[in-house]
């Protein structure tokens, strides 16, 4: 398949949503594919793009051992042609998201923590070029100014009427590229999955001086990849009344604190809402292996 043809977003809908009196409209970027889903379908098509630009047939990238970024990484690289390697911190383990990964042909090399940390130290990446020969580095995340340049074509999914546009948030590059793209009235509202507010200035770092966003710090149930009993509890209750699925990492918190934000009246039913679903349903795949079945899917 084609660079091209492949980074055709296709059976991307906009389903509208009763849930808990609130009615909002959902865009569906989970539909895209099934693995090269969501916003990490936007982040690596401008990055494979310069990767074939630059004739390089190796893609190598960064993950956890429970990564959405190194499935859809390894999906995409199949699908178009190109090799790719996976570095994944920590010990040598197996799961079911690793096993998707090896099937789509992804060469998997386990490192400590403590290297894990040096991944964009100069002389480690030289190291990774000295045992795995020449390659196009795409970052943990995938998020660089391709990857935003990617996501900012997002906007010409959504339809100007929507005023308030949610989306989660994990490296930033998401809601950066919404941001840069959004309309004049358009509010932008990110909902971290992470801790901490350092998650804003790396935002900064990727936008053109837009204003009119805000990331939300208080639905992230402790940090990256963490949760309550109640947040599964949400997720399920929203899968049966809705057909939609949420991952626990990404758009579960973001759905969930959408609903608080209503419940306490910051938003209104007169805001027209948007709420990008993207993707990244592997993570369920991951959570259940981990902690038993408690997602119904």
């Amino acid at each position: 398949m084609t660079l091209h043809k492949f980074f055709q977003p296709e059976n991307v809908s906009i389903q509208k949503v009763h849930y808990a009196g609130l009615i909002f409209d959902v865009l569906r970027l989970d539909k895209i594919h099934t693995t090269a889903s969501g916003n990490k379908f936007f982040k690596l098509k401008h990055n494979m793009l310069e990767a074939k630009n630059q004739e390089k047939e190796v893609l190598l990238t960064f993950g956890g051992a429970f990564s959405n970024h190194i499935i859809s990484t390894a999906f995409a690289a199949k699908a178009c042609g190109f090799s790719s390697i996976g570095i994944i911190r920590g010990e040598e383990i197996e799961n079911p998201v690793l096993s998707l990964a090896k099937e789509q042909g992804m060469q998997l090399e386990f490192v400590s923590r403590e290297q894990y940390r040096d991944k964009y130290n100069p002389g480690f990446i030289q190291e990774l070029r000295a045992r795995h020969g020449d390659f196009y580095l795409i970052p943990e995340g995938g998020t660089n100014h391709l990857a935003v340049k990617g996501t900012e074509e997002i906007n010409d999914l959504i339809p100007s009427v929507y005023d308030l546009i949610c989306i989660s948030v994990g490296t930033g590059g998401t809601i950066a590229g919404l941001i840069n793209s959004k309309k004049e009235h358009q509010r932008i509202l990110g909902f971290s999955a992470l801790k901490g507010s350092w998650i804003e200035k790396e935002v900064d770092e990727w936008i053109n001086g837009e204003n009119n966003w805000q990331i939300n710090q208080e639905n992230h149930f402790g940090g990256y990849a963490k949760w309550k009993p109640e947040l599964i509890d949400f997720i399920n209750d929203f899968y049966q009344k809705t057909g939609i699925p949420l991952d626990p990492v990404y758009n579960g918190k973001m759905m969930y604190g959408l609903l608080n934000l209503w419940k306490k009246g910051e938003i209104s039913s007169d805001h027209n809402v948007l709420a990008i679903h993207t993707g990244g349903l592997q993570g369920i795949i991951g959570f259940n292996h981990r902690f038993g079945n408690l997602i119904n899917t």
